[in-house]
């Protein structure tokens, strides 16, 4: 059972999120929370604070009066819930919790314990608030998103239990649950900071070692169709290069393909007994998507690891204004709500899957052509070639979410518009970089599984079942038990969808 202590990695967001473990709380973080709480409130007094006993943002000139800091707090939350679109799925919304969680648990943001409290709960009771995609610039944090979050916790808003959405009063009388309690800056300490883009970009991370790690077998398998010769994997050509990533990917290849009766090595066809020939019939070198797997996936695990630290470092750290510090008896003003780390991220990351899935068409395209493989009918056609078309029309969809990923695959970190009344006068559109990067990755999922049934068909074809590698020969099994052989034309959007839900569901 994760434990919240002020640090999180990765496991503890799978654990949480994909497998629905329940929080606890340490003992300690309680009374790290309490203390930076109870600074606060005796610090603030006849100090000028904000957020505590000021206006917000370039509204912060206005002083309020110590009657009305609380109505401030409920003003901040519910005129700030203003979102739009479509409603972020339950999963990114927990990541999302989870991250903030966290940061207000480090004991630098001085809000009270109920915060923290009602949210572990929310999450173990599998009750998500309902957050809108549209809204958060990244400049103060996810104003607008996080300010759902906050509208909820006040036993407001709506959210969504046992897959229907709700009003949140309805649902915390059903449980049992009491609103946060709003003391001093409840409302500001909930919707300052990176938690919404961060959350969702740990998830991101998470799907996107997955698909790579499909991207691999299945690279690996179209070497075993192809008869590839093997020494573009060797650990002597990739070893020359430097790149952990390019090495980490030749090694699973050749994991994945040591037991194959497929693939080739080239002193047994190219180095001996050539004498009189001028005009070789097969390719003396592969094409590039089969070639230099290990180049171009390799800075894509690269990436994926570098982004992922930072989304770590993110999510343990505090991401607030102003932040507290109880050590030091001091309360700073600044910008950790900024996000501009996590939206460049999010950038990187979405460019490498836009890549990953460039790779996958081209893969795909080598098997539907004929005149590239030599081997394989058109489209891997396995019925009459003219009356049947085999996987012609899913090569149309294959294309064009390609296409779609190329263009999403444009920098938001770039795209910074002055707004506030010019206070964020430079911003980081970070939530929208990660919302974008989650569509990215769920693009190039439905053109992995298209692959995937593709090399499945072109296997049945070529009748190899018995001689490709035993990871390639589950592979195909696994595939199989949604797809089945086909001759006959099928309609294949199901399938499709099927295979996709799979692969995006489980590890490979």
């Amino acid at each position: 059972m994760p434990k919240i202590k002020g640090k999180l990695g990765i496991t503890e967001f799978y654990n949480v999120i994909f497998k629905g473990e329940k929080l606890t709380i340490d003992p300690k973080v309680v009374a790290t929370i309490n203390e930076s709480h109870n600074f606060l409130k005796e610090f603030s007094q006849n100090k000028v604070i904000y957020g505590v006993n000021t206006g917000f943002g370039p509204m912060a000139q206005y002083k309020i009066k110590d009657s009305e800091r609380i109505k401030l707090q409920y003003n901040l939350i519910r005129s700030h819930a203003s979102g739009t679109g479509n409603p972020i799925a339950p999963k990114y919304v927990k990541a999302a919790m989870l991250a903030r969680i966290n940061t207000l648990s480090l004991g630098n943001s001085g809000i009270h314990i109920s915060v923290v409290e009602l949210m572990i709960e929310l999450i173990n009771r599998d009750i998500t608030p309902l957050i809108y995609e549209h809204g958060g610039v990244g400049a103060s944090g996810d104003l607008v998103q996080l300010a759902h979050l906050a509208l909820v916790l006040i036993g407001e808003g709506e959210v969504f239990y046992k897959g229907e959405r709700r009003p949140t009063e309805e649902i915390f009388k059903k449980e049992g649950l009491q609103p946060i309690s709003v003391e001093l800056r409840e409302g500001l300490g909930l919707i300052n900071g990176t938690s919404v883009m961060t959350g969702i970009g740990i998830v991101n991370t998470i799907y996107t070692r997955r698909l790579l790690e499909w991207m691999i077998s299945s690279s690996s398998a179209i070497n075993e169709i192809m008869q590839a010769y093997d020494d573009h994997l060797s650990e002597e050509l990739n070893n020359t290069k430097m790149h952990k990533g390019q090495r980490e990917i030749a090694r699973s290849m050749r994991s994945h393909l040591k037991d194959s009766e497929l693939t080739r090595k080239r002193e047994h066809h190219l180095y001996t007994n050539n004498d009189g020939v001028s005009v070789f019939e097969e390719k003396v070198q592969e094409y590039y998507s089969i070639r230099c797997v290990p180049q171009i996936l390799g800075p894509v695990l690269d990436t994926l690891n570098g982004v992922e630290k930072i989304m770590i470092e993110e999510v343990n750290s505090a991401n607030d204004n102003p932040i507290v510090n109880v050590e030091k008896k001091h309360v700073y003003h600044g910008g950790n709500f900024h996000g501009d780390y996590v939206s460049l991220e999010m950038d990187k990351l979405k460019i490498v899957v836009a890549k990953t899935s460039m790779l996958a068409e081209r893969q795909l395209n080598y098997l539907m052509n004929s005149k590239l493989n030599d081997i394989l009918p058109p489209f891997v056609n396995l019925g009459e070639l003219g009356l049947n078309f085999g996987m012609q029309g899913v090569q149309f969809t294959a294309t064009s979410t390609t296409a779609e990923n190329q263009m999403l695959s444009n920098p938001m970190y770039v795209h910074s518009i002055p707004n506030n009344n010019d206070n964020q006068d430079i911003v980081s559109m970070g939530t929208n970089a990660a919302l974008i990067t989650k569509k990215v990755i769920e693009n190039a999922f439905e053109v992995m599984a298209i692959e995937l049934i593709t090399i499945t068909q072109a296997i049945e074809y070529l009748g190899v079942q018995d001689k490709v590698s035993s990871k390639t020969k589950t592979l195909y099994s696994k595939i199989r038990k949604i797809v089945p052989p086909f001759k006959e034309d099928l309609v294949m959007y199901p399938f499709v969808n099927q295979v996709k839900d799979f692969i995006i569901n489980n590890e490979n």
